[in-house]
């Protein structure tokens, strides 16, 4: 409608009509009189009556922003226009609706709060940080077996290419799962495939084609399977299949399995795991496919996410050379991680129901905001310290990593691989200029720029409404 239509005598027509969708009410009755009251025509309204009418429905009267919403409060009450007339004095329906409009005060309920969209499951976000750690005592079943200073080089090329195309694909996969699982399925069999190949032939340059590439070529193929699994929600199959590896490793304080047993183990994890990502796309495969294939995203949405993966690989790895029970930690603190992100999203939709302008909502934004990275990053000092890390480094690229996380989740992608890839840049220049794994500093000192910077992004780009809406 373009404006306003007058549907009664003397209308207001410069008020706007509005029509709400009201729960229904059981109709109200009448009170019964043993008294019949006779009115004079042109007496006027029974302001008593009206009055008392108003009483009884102010609590549905009060949130009506026209008087024609009050009409037809009335109207589904059946009050007829001969009670209109005879019992309250009032000429007509409309006569009587802004009467009782004018007589109670406006109020405006809040809407009942709606189901949290972004609520965490905490057992899922939990697994996966496990998930995250489990690996790694694969190199402590193995570690008799090969040198640390002669393989671990190659081992570290092969993680952070495995890393840096496990985000890209992980991106492109869940673009691809909008089309469908059948799509996703795909993507994610020639990605993983073609992942593991290219973190196995980089890997084999600095091993000099030796026997440590194999190795390589394992943990490739263990990234890729291990991707997968998580992309399709598949934690606790995952959990399954690093079972062998739990069990060794929960033994060697009190036996030597032998050579042959320590070998053994992280091999039948691996098989495992490639066996059940083999099930799950299989199953993917198996489904109905879209139609025309769905929607192709382009390869070039998924590079910010790839460098990123590279970024933060660099910046862990160059950490692990340093401490390696920091790495251990924030492996770990990757779980409580996911469960902030999807606390932040969750509670800022709150801040966004509660606050009327774009200030209120910028200062409760960054209320969430320290909420969220503090409750991150204060359990990892004590951790650090009782691990005998440096706290301040620890907590310097945990806060890079959640708050870049944080924004490549609201589809802010480039802003944070840039700072992160600059971060790791400089971090890898000075380390290869003073020799691996460079100074003490050299972490707190590239990464808390890279944090300042993330987090003054994150209020600028989430301190507005619109990324939440």
């Amino acid at each position: 409608m373009s404006g306003p239509m007058s549907l009664e005598p003397g209308g207001t027509e410069q008020d706007t009509l509005a029509i709400r969708l009201a729960a229904p009410r059981p109709r109200r009755r009448l009170p019964d009189s043993p008294t019949l009251t006779i009115r004079l025509p042109g007496g006027g309204p029974d302001e008593e009556a009206v009055s008392a009418l108003a009483a009884e429905l102010a609590d549905r009267i009060g949130p009506a922003v026209h008087p024609y919403e009050v009409a037809a409060l009335l109207e589904a009450d059946g009050l007829s226009a001969t009670v209109i007339k005879e019992r309250y004095g009032h000429p007509t329906l409309f006569s009587l609706a802004a009467a009782l409009h004018a007589r109670v005060p406006r109020t405006f309920p809040e809407p009942p709060a709606g189901p949290d969209p972004w609520r965490p499951d905490t057992l899922r976000c939990l697994l996966r940080g496990l998930l995250f750690a489990l690996p790694a005592l694969a190199y402590l079943l193995t570690a008799p077996l090969w040198s640390v200073g002669g393989h671990a080089p190659v081992l570290m090329v092969a993680g952070a290419v495995s890393w840096a195309w496990g985000q890209g694909l992980g991106h492109r996969a869940h673009l691809r799962l909008v089309a469908g699982r059948r799509e996703a399925g795909r993507t994610l069999l020639a990605g993983s495939a073609l992942g593991a190949a290219v973190a196995t032939g980089l890997a084999a340059v600095p091993a000099g084609g030796g026997p440590v590439t194999a190795v390589a070529a394992a943990q490739s193929l263990y990234l890729a399977g291990a991707g997968v699994l998580l992309v399709l929600g598949r934690e606790r199959l995952l959990l399954l299949a690093l079972t062998p590896l739990i069990g060794g490793a929960a033994v060697l304080p009190w036996w030597e399995p032998g050579a042959l047993i320590r070998l053994v183990l992280p091999l039948l994890a691996l098989l495992l795991t490639l066996a059940a990502a083999a099930r799950v796309l299989s199953g993917c495969l198996a489904a109905p496919a879209a139609p025309g294939g769905g929607p192709r995203p382009r390869l070039r949405a998924s590079v910010p996410y790839g460098l990123f993966g590279l970024a933060a690989a660099v910046l862990t790895m160059m950490q692990g050379r340093q401490e390696p029970y920091a790495v251990v930690l924030l492996t770990l603190s990757m779980g409580p991680a996911e469960w902030l992100l999807h606390r932040y999203r969750g509670w800022s939709v709150g801040a966004l129901r509660a606050t009327a302008s774009p200030g209120a909502f910028l200062l409760r934004s960054c209320g969430v905001l320290v909420v969220c990275l503090g409750g991150y990053l204060l359990p990892l000092l004590p951790a650090a310290l009782l691990t005998g890390s440096d706290p301040v480094a620890l907590a310097a690229l945990a806060a890079v990593l959640w708050t870049a996380l944080l924004l490549q989740a609201f589809g802010v992608a480039w802003p944070p691989a840039l700072v992160c890839l600059a971060a790791a840049s400089v971090a890898g220049a000075v380390a290869w200029t003073t020799g691996p794994p460079g100074p003490a500093a050299l972490l707190p000192a590239v990464c808390g720029p890279a944090a300042v910077c993330l987090v003054a992004l994150t209020v600028t780009v989430l301190g507005r409404p619109s990324p939440h809406v």
